[in-house]
């Protein structure tokens, strides 16, 4: 009977795989708001822990590397995911929404960014005694805030992100969505440099093939494509030629043709794909038509957790400490390295620039945009692009890192160190809700009653631990909401339909209440209208 039995059990890895990563998304979804809104954690720092325990270096359960899967798996992966979220990003902001904030979105990606590489290219060249082109390719891997994290954190429905004016909002996911791609100029300036090509010819073959034809010619590819598919589907809508089902199959297809046309022909892929997003939602036609679908919120639970289950199963845990190839690395470096780039690589610029960015109107908003900066599934992608570059000299990886390379120091340099960063933003960011939300306010603040979790009279608490809605304190929140922007793209085309109807309610109240005489005005049976016509009035703002 045993034996019968052992043949027809399959207790394979990538069984265990499908098994362990199922039950931990059902757990999730099935305690997602109370994780989310009570718990104050959001899914990749669980996801990653997850990936860390059932990977190869603790049970053994979840083993990536006995799938014999190669490094253009790991890198396809990202690229797709990563893809979708910016698609994602560029669909869900408010329409038109870079013709009114185009410079506050500006300052966050060049100065901010430009400061960001160069800063934390210094840390890793100081602290981790590598060359400075390896240093500038490493701190291009950490300079694009992760799209993923940020909309675990951002995303409208969770009682933190309702703390957080929409301005603030809306720019951290249009920064998260955009600078993924303006990233590889960073990067492939730091590729150039390590080549040792001279500065003219380096400077040619940045502008050229990188400014030029990667990200500027990747952004318009996806602006075009994404408005002539909103024409299409608003076509084929207004003619009844597509049904529900495929109308939202239609998003999810969209994003995947941005991914292939960037990556054939060679374009920046997460600009293209944003660019598709922001141009098939400009009009915010489709958002309004899809806002109660939670389409991005699914794809985040399916998706973007699956991926960093896999990414903790991959932690290259035995490169933390010092090896022949690699002897300045050890794991004291490491964290001192994680430290300094949380602490100095946007908060001091933010700062700085404050004054310059006009969607941040309080050194309390600088102090948290600088911090909410998380790194994550875009430094994944860019450090596998990055050695593929190394390795082979363009974005296609060796199956594994190679033995013996010209190059090897800078490749056994790369991947550990970026690893280790993005794990440590990763947990630090993702739980840094929590943290926000029982922060110690000012005493001033307490006292109002809008201050934090702890610095609360006992009567003024929410009933549950950090469970306040006000908004957080030292901020600017406009109409006691911070409402800035409509909340999803179109929402304001929405607003104006109701507000019209109710001028027309209105108007038929008036017109019963006129005619009726003062006796009947102020009997019980005309309280309602008298409720309803009132009501009018104060939306009506008359």
């Amino acid at each position: 009977m045993g034996s019968w039995l052992s043949k027809q059990l399959e207790p394979t890895s990538a069984h265990y795989t499908y098994l362990i990563l199922s039950l931990f998304l059902l757990c999730y979804a099935t305690f997602s708001d109370f994780i989310r809104n009570r718990l104050h954690l959001s899914e990749p720092p669980l996801a990653l822990l997850a990936g860390v325990i059932f990977g190869p270096n603790v049970l053994n359960i979840v083993n990536p590397a006995s799938w014999h899967w190669q490094d253009t798996v790991t890198q396809e992966a990202a690229r797709v995911i990563v893809s979708l979220q910016v698609f994602s990003v560029g669909v869900e902001l408010p329409k038109a929404y870079f013709t009114r904030h185009w410079k506050s979105v500006g300052m966050m990606l060049v100065p901010v960014m430009t400061f960001g590489w160069l800063i934390t290219a210094g840390f890793v060249y100081a602290v981790m005694g590598t060359t400075w082109p390896v240093a500038l390719i490493v701190s291009a891997c950490l300079t694009p805030t992760d799209p993923v994290l940020a909309a675990a954190v951002l995303q409208p429905g969770t009682r933190f992100a309702s703390r957080v004016p929409r301005r603030l909002r809306h720019m951290l996911s249009a920064e998260s969505g955009t600078n993924d791609g303006t990233s590889f100029p960073f990067l492939y300036a730091g590729l150039l440099m390590y080549g040792g090509s001279t500065t003219g010819g380096i400077i040619r073959t940045w502008f050229t093939a990188t400014i030029l034809w990667q990200c500027t010619l990747g952004l318009l590819v996806g602006l075009i494509l994404g408005h002539c598919a909103n024409r299409s589907l608003r076509m084929a809508e207004r003619r009844d030629w597509i049904d529900p089902s495929s109308f939202l199959g239609f998003y999810l297809l969209l994003a995947l043709l941005s991914v292939g046309i960037g990556s054939t022909l060679g374009l920046d892929d997460f600009l293209v794909a944003f660019g598709a997003g922001t141009g098939f939602a400009w009009d915010g036609w489709f958002a309004n038509k899809t806002k109660e679908t939670h389409l991005p919120q699914f794809l985040d639970l399916l998706l973007n957790s699956s991926m960093f289950v896999y990414f903790g199963a991959i932690i290259p845990w035995n490169e933390f400490v010092p090896r022949d190839i690699t002897p300045m690395i050890t794991p004291g470096k490491l964290i001192g390295l994680l430290v300094l780039v949380l602490l100095f690589r946007r908060i001091p610029i933010v700062l700085l620039l404050k004054p310059l960015i006009p969607d941040i109107r309080t050194y309390r908003e600088a102090l948290f945009c600088g911090h909410f900066g998380p790194m994550g599934l875009g430094g994944l992608f860019l450090v596998i692009e990055a050695r593929a570059q190394l390795e082979t000299g363009e974005s296609i990886p060796l199956p594994q890192p190679p033995k013996q390379h010209p190059n090897l120091e800078a490749i056994q340099q790369v991947w550990p160190m970026v690893c280790f960063v993005l794990m440590g933003s990763t947990i630090v960011h993702g739980c840094s809700v929590a943290a926000i939300s029982l922060e110690r306010e000012s005493q001033v603040r307490a006292y109002k009653g809008t201050g934090g979790h702890v610095m609360r009279n006992k009567e003024e608490r929410a009933p549950l631990l950090a469970g306040e809605e006000d908004g957080l304190e030292g901020m600017i929140h406009e109409g006691g909401g911070g409402e800035s922007e409509p909340s999803v793209s179109g929402d304001e085309d929405r607003r104006d339909d109701i507000l019209k109807k109710c001028v027309v309610m209105k108007q038929a109240v008036n017109s019963v209440l006129v005619g009726s005489n003062d006796d009947a005005k102020d009997s019980d049976d005309f309280e309602p209208l008298n409720v309803v016509h009132d009501t009018m009035e104060t939306l009506l703002g008359q």
